[in-house]
């Protein structure tokens, strides 16, 4: 089954959409992240970041990249899945994948005025490369708010233990 997604960009498409977006004069927030089953924390911290600027853009870590980074057991939700779930937000504008480990290619290509990470990142958390990128597109880098409480790896525990009940 194919999902309908108009938010979902390749590379080129969101490049594309992101110069119609400055050619209108909108601010672009750049946030990242594998968003594996969306919660509580994630709706929370997508609102605010989308709240920094006029429109929001998400890249989301591909299949291989999240079982590189989280294992083998992850993502719960494949690629296409997690991208519609965010892709029916209200405050959702765009939607990318990326295939590589870390996202300074797609950050020197989309030039965002303003990147969005949560609290539980520090500036000097941020990969050396991805940095570069972001100051050598002049963006502005935010942490949001880290909401205790809400997390993937605790939800998964939390269904885990709820079957075995």
């Amino acid at each position: 089954m194919t999902l309908d997604n108009p938010k979902l960009h390749t590379l080129a498409g969101a490049v594309a959409w992101r110069e119609r977006q400055r050619a209108a004069g909108r601010r672009v927030v750049l946030t990242n992240g594998v968003f594996d089953l969306l919660h509580t924390g994630h709706l929370y911290y997508l609102q605010k970041a989308r709240a920094l600027g006029d429109a929001l853009i998400i890249a989301i870590n591909s299949d291989a990249s999240v079982r590189a980074l989280k294992g083998p057991s992850r993502p719960v939700q494949a690629e296409a899945h997690r991208a519609y779930a965010l892709g029916a937000l209200a405050c959702v504008d765009a939607v990318l994948v990326f295939n590589t480990p870390r996202l300074d290619a797609e950050i020197r290509a989309l030039q965002p005025d303003i990147y969005c990470k949560a609290g539980d990142y520090t500036l000097e958390k941020l990969d050396a490369g991805e940095r570069a990128a972001l100051q050598a597109a002049g963006a502005r880098i935010e942490f949001m708010p880290f909401l205790a409480g809400f997390s993937t790896t605790q939800l998964i525990a939390r269904i885990k233990a709820a079957g075995e009940i």
